[in-house]
């Protein structure tokens, strides 16, 4: 049975030793509101390292905005190695939609705005006096399930900490943690569409799903599927198949007969 907070304590210094041995003295995190960026900026927090902490809006929705600063302010409470930065990036994205005029869609702006995030965070992180690394948030079905992360947008990061940590764990977690109880209730959202629309509707199944399709594919039950799960087995192969090149190495022409 997993000790929740030993686990805890071995991914916080998993990270410290990462930045030690490499001479970083920063993390540099976005905090969305959401589960995964609430836990691991905790965890990097716990580090006792200076953390950054970055609320990025792009036209945000007020209830995703207020919990990313209501997560802020907790760990300004807890820790004094915490500071944090607004910047509101919605003029940007507007200039970007004036640049490129009608050759849009709603799918590549919603892109845009993480990785705009993603430039954003390493902007910060590569300044001489912060000397940082941008911390990821993604976790195992997300990251290497069904790839559901912005290909050089939050999938742009320098360590994954949580990234071995199915769905189900890192709200296991968050409890230990004592992350507050609005976001562990919040229903999960990458927060980049206009609608509001949430992981679930855009994945076509829960998180909790696509973690038991995850699991039954690597260590097959043997058991007979109900049909749920059998659409729900469909539709993560669906995603898995259609993201890989996310979650595979990019593909790179080899010589074979340089002289």
């Amino acid at each position: 049975m997993i000790d929740w907070s030993e686990l805890a304590d071995e991914i916080t210094a998993w990270i410290a030793d990462y930045a030690e041995s490499n001479g970083i003295s920063t993390l540099v995190i976005g905090v969305s509101g959401g589960i995964d960026s609430a836990v691991t900026s905790t965890l990097c927090a716990k580090t006792g390292m200076r953390t950054l902490v970055f609320n990025l809006p792009i036209r945000q929705a007020n209830s995703q905005y207020d919990l990313s600063n209501k997560h802020i302010e907790f760990l300004q409470q807890n820790w004094n190695n915490v500071g944090s930065h607004e910047i509101d990036l919605s003029e940007v994205l507007t200039a970007f939609e004036n640049t490129v005029r009608e050759y849009n869609s709603d799918l590549t702006l919603a892109n845009f705005r993480a990785r705009l995030r993603m430039a954003t965070l390493y902007n910060f992180a590569g300044l001489k006096e912060i000397n940082g690394i941008v911390v990821g948030t993604g976790n195992k079905v997300e990251d290497f399930g069904v790839g559901f992360f912005t290909k050089y947008g939050d999938g742009g990061v320098d360590i994954s900490p949580i990234a071995d940590l199915y769905k189900s764990e890192v709200y296991a977690l968050a409890e230990t943690l004592g992350i507050i109880q609005e976001i562990q209730d919040a229903a999960p959202t990458d927060g980049l569409w206009i609608d509001g629309r949430t992981d679930e509707d855009q994945l076509g199944a829960t998180y909790a799903e696509l973690e038991w399709a995850m699991k039954e594919i690597e260590n097959p039950s043997g058991r007979e599927h109900s049909a749920r799960e059998e659409e729900v087995l469909e539709r993560y192969l669906e995603l898995n198949k259609a993201n890989s090149h996310k979650m595979n190495p990019i593909p790179i022409f080899e010589m074979k007969n340089r002289q």
